[in-house]
């Protein structure tokens, strides 16, 4: 468990202010989702139905990066091109992401899960596997 000396918070100790500090945004969770589905490029990534323009994209990473959620390894030379994975911190996420899919399904009409409840469920699952 990290101490008070290690964390600089931004509002306050509260876990849910702090975790909004992160991931917040309107944005990142919708990378985190899609990252759950499958999505590693930013190419891919940039092709999300909500048209995240690409300048909040390449901030969104940035700081997902920063934040331990997500890892960026390259895979091409020239130009370097890079590939985005979760981590295990940002796959301890998926919990979140499916009962967010639970709540907006029950309480939003017309809303779809895209599928990244199951993957969710499942990344979370292997990564516990892993850990044991």
């Amino acid at each position: 468990m990290t101490s008070d000396r290690d964390t600089d918070f931004a509002r306050s100790k509260c876990a849910v202010a702090s975790t909004l500090d992160i991931v917040g945004d309107k944005w990142s969770l919708l990378v985190i989702r899609d990252l759950f589905a499958g999505k590693s490029t930013y190419s891919e990534l940039l092709g999300a139905a909500e048209r995240m323009p690409t300048n909040i994209l390449a901030d969104r990473l940035k700081r997902l990066e920063e934040a331990g959620i997500i890892e960026k390894n390259a895979y091409q030379e020239r130009p370097v091109r890079f590939a985005y994975t979760l981590t295990p911190k940002g796959r301890d996420m998926g919990e979140i992401l499916i009962a967010i899919v639970r709540w907006g399904k029950k309480h939003i009409p017309g809303t779809v899960a895209l599928d990244i409840a199951t993957r969710a469920g499942s990344a979370r699952k292997a990564g516990k596997a892993r850990r044991a």
